[in-house]
């Protein structure tokens, strides 16, 4: 039954917040972003038409409570509330809870969630779907000696996983069976951590497969749609840091194969809205790790090779509308390639927090940025080290890497470390440029970080002026006049 929005809660934050309320202030829909204490100096708290506070910066007080999303969504009148990605976008009692309301719940119904959640019973209906699984274990016997001995059968290396969810939570890979208990446990202890549920199920380990992943789209009719694939495979520590569409390794025919798998599988669960179906590549053969239940963080590189609004399309199925193209509009064009921004040290990985500095943003044909904090904001250590996703796209995947590092080059932002150097060298690596990465990418060559690199006599020029100009400003008291002293750019003739 079509029902319409016209205020949309968004019980998110950063540039997922940035990127929901623009697409719903086109369609002509009021936002509100429910917000924590720490959140009040953000981009997104600027540009919503209203704001509520939902709790303290903890997360369990204010973006993963339920009760608290809910309630600060109707004193404000919400009609919908969109989760975006992260915190309870894949949390069924969030989406009952928005039901129970008389909100809509833009997303999938809690019956998907869930169904999708429990890696188990997902796994069981890819089955009967007739999709390819990983060799494995999902028995209910969760002894310790019933694990390690299916590990044993299975052969190690061995992944084990907790059931309740994904993300990267609740996962360890086994090498042996003296390391087997150790490993089950803390995979335990952490799945009941994230998803309330120490259950645990053991798949073969593949160590040097592909992360591919298809977009799926199911409409307000009930037809599913596929949007092609993206290739994830840059990971550290079971998280994306660079993601591209199309994958440059898989060929027509495999291609075709697993499409088909993804909308069988979403057809078999009546999936409705933006979702997508993961797969481990390896050796010719595909295998279904996951469905996440959500728009996902890499969703623009989608976007931009096949001109589509995916958040757009989101709201318009949650109000019973339909989307607006068919399969055979759905033509990859060109390459996209997506870089996340994080603030930490590119040396250690380490957060770097504080207050944002400066910034630019070297906007041109084929780029896109999608930014959640801009400058004078606190960057707190409460939530992820993302602050923004920079996104390429050219004709060519080429000439798409080449345009992401003359961007991500000329990108500058002061105050705050990031990893772009990081994401630099990975950039210029022989095994990325070629396309031939795995998984074990990040592990085999960039395990410790990215290798401290000298300053070029230019950048110590630079890196001396703005220390005095500090030294200055400290010591005088930062009067007016500064801001009329030469930048230390122009110092060197360049420009920002």
């Amino acid at each position: 039954m079509a029902r319409k929005i016209e205020k949309l809660a968004i019980a998110n934050r950063g540039e997922v917040a940035v990127r929901i309320i623009r697409a719903a202030q086109e369609l002509g829909i009021e936002t509100i972003l429910l917000h924590s204490e720490a959140d009040v100096a953000s981009l997104a708290y600027r540009l919503a038409d209203k704001t509520v506070l939902i709790g303290p910066s903890n997360v369990q007080e204010s973006y993963l409570n339920i009760e608290m999303n809910i309630n600060a969504a109707i004193s404000a009148d919400a009609d919908a509330i969109h989760p975006g990605f992260g915190f309870l976008s894949e949390n069924a009692d969030f989406a009952e809870a928005a039901q129970k309301a008389r909100m809509i719940f833009v997303g999938p119904s809690a019956q998907s969630i869930r169904l999708f959640g429990d890696k188990i019973s997902a796994k069981n209906l890819v089955k009967k779907a007739g999709g390819p699984t990983v060799p494995g274990y999902e028995g209910e016997d969760q002894t310790h000696e019933r694990l390690i001995s299916e590990a044993k059968r299975i052969g190690f290396p061995v992944m084990v996983k907790a059931a309740g969810g994904g993300g990267g939570r609740g996962l360890r890979v086994i090498r042996s069976e003296a390391e087997a208990k150790s490993m089950i446990e803390a995979a335990q202890r952490e799945g009941m951590s994230a998803f309330k549920s120490d259950k645990v199920f053991l798949e073969k380990y593949l160590d040097h497969a592909k992360h591919i992943e298809f977009q799926v789209f199911g409409d307000s009719s009930g037809k599913v749609y596929h949007l092609y694939d993206r290739e994830c495979s840059v990971q550290r520590r079971h998280q994306k840091l660079i993601e591209e569409s199309l994958s440059a390794k898989l060929d027509h025919t495999v291609r075709e194969k697993m499409a088909k798998v993804a909308i069988e599988i979403a057809e078999t669960a009546q999936y409705k809205g933006a979702g997508t179906v993961e797969f481990l590549f390896q050796d010719g053969e595909f295998y279904f790790m996951e469905m996440n239940t959500r728009l996902q963080v890499e969703h623009p590189v989608t976007e931009l090779v096949l001109g589509v609004d995916l958040v757009k399309a989101q709201i318009l199925t949650a109000m019973g509308k339909p989307v607006l193209w068919e399969q055979r509009d759905l033509i990859p064009r060109g390459h996209a390639i997506e870089c996340r921004i994080n603030v930490e040290d590119p040396q250690t990985g380490m957060p770097s927090i504080g207050v944002l500095g400066g910034c630019y943003w070297p906007h041109g044909p084929g780029r896109r940025f999608e930014v959640g904090f801009e400058p004078g904001d606190e960057i707190t250590g409460y939530y992820d080290s993302m602050i923004a996703k920079v996104i390429v796209w050219d004709e060519t995947r080429y000439r798409a890497i080449q345009k992401m590092k003359r961007t991500l080059r000329d990108t500058i932002i002061f105050g705050l470390k990031t990893n772009i150097p990081y994401l630099m060298a990975i950039l210029s690596h022989p095994e990325f440029v070629e396309g031939e990465m795995t998984t074990q990418f990040i592990e085999k060559n960039f395990a410790k970080g990215l290798a401290p690199q000298d300053m070029s006599d230019d950048e110590k020029i630079i890196l001396e002026e703005l220390k005095y100009r500090v030294s200055s400003s400290q010591s005088s008291g930062a009067t007016g006049s500064e801001t009329e002293q030469p930048s230390p750019w122009k110092v060197l003739g360049a420009r920002p």
